[in-house]
């Protein structure tokens, strides 16, 4: 479904960006099923019963590098038909270049309704979508240069052709020279020294000062110079509104009493014709999505949780579908108060059993989840190993030496510094379901043999990113990073943040010398030099006390039978002209 989203135990919905799971979900801008920094929330059911009870065998094993999305040539579908899918929370700002851009299904959405350059297959290959691009290829490597060829047909909604005016604003605005724009991620832009008009107006140059080796991932989706070269543009021309168009869809209304979303086809879209006629998004609580889907409210739901699995998975009209997207699921250390201090961070690490906290995850799911020992690579990408070495071994004994060293003094209870008691706060989103719950009252009782305090904080879904994780107000909170995909579009969780601007990075832990690495991997045109790089710096991320990783978490959704070409994602695009509804 979409990316930053609330962890959960479940598994999330495909298409664009997957969602959060034992927390909540943020997303990276950079593929179409699964949008990118965006932070959104997986359609989760939140009542402990409904299939809760008890644990069930792991029969099923999700796709690793192909869609389980009913794949059917066009000829096979009908023409018209709608999609229903649930959103989690109304979209205020639909600019995925912006700082508060990020939630997931915004990104999605605008995968559909903007001009989205490349699409990405099952095995994680990056090709040009023919709309769009005639060809796109570094043409020069000292300097780097990328030379696309646009299909001269490529429009916006009001006429102007696509051109290389576009890829300059979204640079200029995007690549951290000017503080007025308020951006998400500047990694790739701020590479770039110049754009321009190649051999005519359908040709773009983009040259690198330094090498940047996914460049596929920049200017995707690419949005018109229109709505971004003024700074007041930028930050509020997108906010509750899309002002041009560029993709096979557009939002043709956005009711915020009824809290619906509509997408049309485009009608000055030149590209295949989408064999839907309407696709509708509604705000739905998480714990309403699954008796949503069983009333025939919405096409898709979440099936990862017990009570979500129990209750789909015998559906008459429910097919589920399993996948392997980049998706983990993890535990946030803040960096205020006690946590300020990484020996404190790295002895929650030993306190904590990950193998417990991942088994609550996973009771009552088909699909056993894996462990993830890496921050940047998924246990199916070519590069991954394991670098937690002992950061994430559960050892209380070793937590409480570490705490005593820390000055955290041990009187019988709860440990005390200089008169003050160590207590933390775990920020749960009110929408989490028992998994979630269930996984934060397990951290707190591991917490409490080694003298934490830890106070579970439930507050408002609608507000947990924008006004508690967003805001780096957390000692602990779980959520889900979804679409980090190709692996530059991490260095933003893990980036030193410029003034107020996180970026991702919401707990502001950080090193120089994880940015170095993570700098250094991104400019590395070589894969395994690149992939070394990476590794580099996950040790150290582990070794920083910034995130405990618990595992990769498996796309398994239920949809309503007869969609097709839509469902678990991997790593590939959603090609959202070809979803539609089998004859």
């Amino acid at each position: 479904m979409r990316t930053p989203s609330a962890t959960s135990a479940q598994a999330t919905a495909p298409g664009p960006a997957a969602a959060p799971a034992p927390g909540r979900a943020a997303r990276r801008l950079g593929r179409t099923a699964a949008a990118t920094l965006a932070v959104l929330l997986a359609a989760t059911a939140c009542s402990s019963s409904g299939g809760s009870g008890g644990d069930v065998a792991k029969t099923v094993a999700p796709t690793v590098d192909a869609e389980d999305n009913n794949p059917q040539p066009l000829e096979n579908l009908k023409d018209g038909g709608e999609l229903r899918l649930p959103l989690q929370q109304w979209i205020t700002q639909w600019n995925p270049y912006q700082v508060d851009g990020r939630y997931g299904d915004a990104v999605e959405i605008m995968g559909y309704v903007e001009a989205k350059l490349f699409r990405v297959d099952a095995k994680g290959v990056y090709h040009p979508d023919p709309a769009y691009l005639a060809s796109a290829e570094v043409t020069s490597t000292s300097p780097q240069v990328v030379t696309y060829k646009l299909n001269p047909k490529a429009a916006w909604s009001d006429g102007t052709p696509i051109g290389y005016r576009d890829f300059a604003a979204v640079w200029k605005a995007s690549n951290g020279k000017d503080p007025a724009y308020n951006i998400a991620d500047p990694s790739g832009y701020e590479q770039i020294s110049a754009v321009e008009q190649g051999a005519d107006a359908s040709e773009v140059k983009v040259t690198f000062a330094e090498p940047y080796a996914d460049w596929q991932n920049l200017f995707n989706p690419l949005l018109p110079a229109s709505g971004l070269s003024a700074p007041q543009d930028f930050n509020e021309g997108w906010v509750e509104k899309t002002p041009v168009f560029g993709g096979p869809f557009v939002v043709s209304n956005a009711d915020k009493t009824a809290q619906t979303i509509t997408l049309t086809p485009n009608p000055r879209w030149w590209g295949p014709k989408p064999k839907l006629d309407r696709i509708t998004y509604r705000v739905l609580d998480p714990a309403a999505i699954t008796q949503a889907f069983l009333n025939n409210e919405v096409d898709l739901a979440s099936a990862g949780s017990a009570a979500s699995y129990g209750q789909l998975k015998d559906a008459p009209d429910a097919a589920i579908r399993t996948g392997t997207p980049w998706d983990e699921v993890h535990i946030s250390f803040g960096g205020n108060g006690p946590l300020a201090d990484q020996k404190v961070r790295q002895a929650l690490g030993r306190a904590l059993d990950r193998a417990s906290l991942i088994k609550i995850a996973n009771k009552g799911v088909p699909v056993e989840f894996k462990p993830l020992d890496n921050h940047l690579f998924m246990t199916n990408q070519n590069g991954y190993r394991n670098n937690s070495a002992d950061w994430a071994s559960y050892d209380p004994a070793t937590a409480k030496k570490w705490l005593d060293e820390a000055g955290w003094k041990d009187a019988g209870g709860t440990r005390s510094k200089d008169g003050q008691p160590l207590e933390l706060h775990y920020v749960l989103s009110d929408g989490s379901n028992q998994a979630q719950t269930d996984l934060a009252s397990a951290a707190q009782n591991m917490l409490q043999q080694v003298g934490v305090k830890l106070t579970i904080d439930k507050v408002s879904s609608k507000e947990y990113f924008t006004k508690y994780v967003n805001q780096g107000k957390f000692d602990l909170a779980s959520w889900r990073n979804t679409d980090s995909f190709p692996l530059s579009q991490t260095v933003a969780i893990y980036r030193a943040p410029q003034g107020d601007n996180v970026f991702g990075n919401y707990s502001k832990l950080s090193t120089p010398e994880i940015d170095t690495l993570l700098r250094k991997a991104a400019a590395t045109l070589d894969p395994a030099q690149a992939a070394e790089l990476y590794n580099q710096a996950d040790a150290k991320i582990w070794e920083l006390g910034h995130t405990l990783e618990l595992y990769q978490r498996p796309s398994i959704v239920a949809v309503r039978k007869g969609l097709a070409n839509y469902g678990a994602g991997s790593l590939a695009s959603t090609v959202i002209t070809s979803v539609g509804w089998q004859k």
